[in-house]
């Protein structure tokens, strides 16, 4: 969900900045600004905070996991390399 404060904000930024002269339909305006606002935000693929937030957790456990595999990789690698090559196993 869209957090709308901004978006009043905004609307209420843009019709501040119409001239003197057509300030009787500002409320207008602002509600006009707002609708097309909303209306171009709602078309874009934007996720919410707490979605956002979710994935970074997840990034960021399947990170140290694969550092930690990269480790023992590395390790193995290491003692593979000291005992000589070992023949496959079937």
């Amino acid at each position: 969900m869209i957090d709308l404060n901004p978006i009043d904000d905004l609307a209420r930024r843009l019709s501040a900045l119409v001239p003197p002269g057509l300030r009787e339909g500002r409320e207008e305006l602002q509600q006009n600004f707002k609708a097309v606002l909303q209306s171009g935000l709602s078309k874009l693929d934007l996720v919410t905070r707490e979605e956002f937030e979710v994935q970074r957790a997840v990034l960021l456990r399947t990170r140290e996991k694969l550092e930690a595999l990269q480790r023992a990789v590395a390790e193995l690698e290491a003692a593979q390399l000291g005992n000589g090559p070992t023949p496959p196993q079937h």
